[in-house]
């Protein structure tokens, strides 16, 4: 029986990849991607010619059970995503499971994860955290930032550049407008930057400077 790998590709700078994240894509039989073309760049980069196929959140339902039969077959499968580590907002918690009810042996590399650098930078408590990934975007949205209005810990969100506005402003609303607060966007990229302040700072800011990136929005928890 072969292996399921889940391996972390860079968010950003290229050079954020391992060494061992590289051995382990050069001698799979064969690479799951989010994105086909988005990963050519990456495995070009890197001379890895391993056969690649799609495997994303809008088919990931009908590919995991010739996926697991493949790996059940003696094949060693790499899953990797867009960018950082698949199964984090990111397609990967299907297969993982499907392979583990089979007895498939899985193994995560570590590596790159874009909220842990965002979180560090932020200046808030990081020795107890939240992961929300991305809110709702519709249904059930007032509920999840309602409950999040009662969260003591860090909190941390993923948001499009597109809408991180509009998410300032309905946390303000919930929240609170002087809650403490940090955004990082372009993670490891040539325009990485993180802004401090509260929250009615930070919708200050983004209004007079348009959001450009992908951004991980971070949040201090309630105060005793």
């Amino acid at each position: 029986m072969g292996k399921l790998y889940v391996v972390p590709t860079p968010v950003g700078n290229l050079e954020d990849m391992t060494f061992r994240a590289i051995k382990v894509l050069k001698e799979a039989d064969f690479v799951l991607a989010e994105d086909t073309r988005t990963s050519s760049v990456l495995l070009k980069h890197y001379d890895i010619h391993t056969p690649m196929t799609s495997h994303h959140k809008f088919n990931e339902h009908q590919t995991t059970e010739a996926v697991v039969r493949r790996i059940q077959a003696g094949e060693t499968a790499a899953l990797i995503s867009d960018a950082g580590t698949p199964a984090i907002s990111d397609p990967g918690f299907l297969l993982v499971r499907a392979c583990i009810a089979q007895d498939i042996e899985v193994q995560c590399l570590p590596g790159a994860t874009a909220f842990v650098p965002a979180l560090v930078n932020s200046g808030l408590p990081s020795d107890r955290f939240c992961f929300e990934g991305f809110l709702p975007v519709k249904k059930g949205r007032q509920t999840r930032l309602k409950e999040l209005s009662e969260e003591k810990r860090t909190i941390i969100i993923y948001e499009s550049p597109f809408r991180i506005l509009k998410t300032l402003s309905q946390l303000a609303e919930v929240l609170g407008p002087e809650r403490r607060a940090s955004v990082s966007r372009e993670i490891s990229k040539l325009h990485e930057e993180s802004v401090h302040g509260s929250l009615a700072e930070l919708i200050e800011h983004f209004t007079l400077t348009p959001p450009k990136g992908e951004f991980v929005l971070i949040i201090g928890g309630l105060s005793k």
